[in-house]
């Protein structure tokens, strides 16, 4: 931690303040820095903002009452990554009791932008759950809202907005960030949030007492932004090996979907996926770890058919959500009663168009450009594939309508030599 900046090198120079609401209801706020550095000491994310949250609890006689979580004096900042290499950055801070706040930041091409946000509340504070129901840390996930940024660009967003998910409300004001900052120097050129205007000066997030009976607090209109949509995963390429040999081999575009009060969806990177797991003769399973907080395990089985015509199919998925800052488990599914994507061994099994694996009420698996062999790999490439139904139908199609456009080109031709016909004849009556 350094010194506190002054207001005026603010702009040039990201720092990390945290705001402390205090009790009594005035304001007192504590500046914290975060210079995340890399390998050669030089920085490579500063990032500054101000926060507090708003947190809905069901209280031991079983109403429902609204706290204000704050930031302590002594915040620290465990686990923070800047991720040049992985082009996945990590800013994550701990306070209080037990309390944890992060966002994850991922480089695509010229830009990065937040992916996801993780809130982990203690509700064992009784400073600030003083007589909570549950007890033990709440862990909530929300995807930032935010619009990718240019690369050596500063994020200045002064004027407050909220982001609501699972009974919080994170309030966040006098933004400024840079991820991925080139050659050591945050960068004085600056990308402003919509609710910014040159002339606007910054806002003063709403004030809100601690509620003690229940009730529902209401905040004062802020800027927000919309939800932006999530693209298709990227494909990626995976495999095992045996040996020296490979026995496995996937191709697969993944994506989450984590339902909450607004479902979450996660794509999983390629680039920062790691493939591990085990080859069988009659099982074989393939480990998915995004290196950062998402796991996923595919198993196959082959089926009890007879020898001469046996087949492999998928048995079983499971997923498993990590928390970033200690790796504990925030929540986990799993379905061991699948029967999919069969196909006879030897084969391969392919299927283009999206798919969707219902792992729980709450988790979905949804596949993009699959195409798996999870036995009998030779040579290190795919064997012959058999196509999904959804696939298979769009192949059906294809020559259907190819012949249907040749059947009117044959009928207009056709129709020309009847017509052509005619006129010939009508020339050669006599007179």
């Amino acid at each position: 931690m350094g010194p506190r900046r002054s207001a005026a090198s603010a702009c040039g120079r990201l720092l990390l303040p945290l705001l402390l609401l205090g009790l009594s209801g005035f304001f007192q706020s504590y500046a914290v820095e975060v210079d995340i550095k890399d390998a050669s000491n030089a920085t490579c994310l500063y990032a500054d903002w101000m926060m507090r949250f708003l947190i809905k609890y069901e209280s031991d006689n079983g109403d429902y009452k609204t706290t204000t979580l704050n930031l302590s004096s002594s915040v620290t900042h465990n686990g923070s990554v800047c991720g040049n290499d992985t082009q996945a950055a990590l800013v994550a801070v701990q306070f209080g009791e037990g309390h944890s706040w992060s966002i994850n930041i991922t480089k695509n091409n010229e830009t990065y932008q937040g992916d996801f946000i993780t809130l982990t509340y203690n509700t064992n504070d009784t400073a600030v759950f003083p007589d909570a129901k549950r007890k033990g840390p709440v862990t909530v996930l929300v995807r930032d809202p935010s619009r990718p940024i240019q690369l050596n660009t500063v994020f200045v967003c002064h004027n407050s907005f909220v982001i609501e998910a699972e009974n919080t409300t994170q309030i966040f004001w006098n933004v400024t960030m840079q991820a991925f900052v080139q050659n050591g120097t945050v960068s004085k050129k600056e990308s402003r949030c919509p609710a910014d205007t040159p002339t606007s000066a910054p806002t003063v997030p709403p004030t809100i007492a601690n509620v003690t009976t229940a009730s529902t607090t209401t905040l004062s209109p802020a800027p927000t932004t919309g939800p932006k949509p999530v693209e298709n995963p990227d494909t990626g390429n995976y495999s095992l090996k045996s040996g020296n040999k490979t026995c496995f081999l996937a191709t697969v575009g993944l994506q989450l979907n984590v339902s909450q009060e607004k479902p979450l969806l996660i794509n999983i990177n390629p680039k920062t996926t790691v493939a591990d797991g085990a080859c069988g003769n009659t099982t074989a399973t393939l480990k998915l770890n995004d290196g950062n907080s998402t796991l996923i395990g595919f198993t196959f089985a082959v089926k009890n058919t007879s020898a001469s015509a046996q087949k492999f199919y998928l048995r079983e998925v499971n997923v498993t959500l990590l928390n970033r800052l200690n790796g504990s488990v925030i929540s986990s599914a799993d379905n061991s009663n699948l029967s999919k994507w069969d196909a006879f061994l030897g084969s391969s099994y392919m299927c283009q168009k999206e798919q969707t694996l219902q792992i729980n009420e709450n988790v979905q698996v949804h596949t993009f450009n699959l195409w798996i062999q999870p036995f009998l790999v030779e040579s290190n490439k795919f064997a012959t594939a058999e196509e999904c139904i959804a696939d298979s139908d769009l192949n059906f199609l294809i020559p259907i309508a190819v012949g249907v456009a040749l059947g009117f080109l044959i009928i207009l031709v056709f129709i020309s030599y009847i017509i052509g016909r005619r006129k010939s004849r009508t020339g050669y009556q006599s007179v």
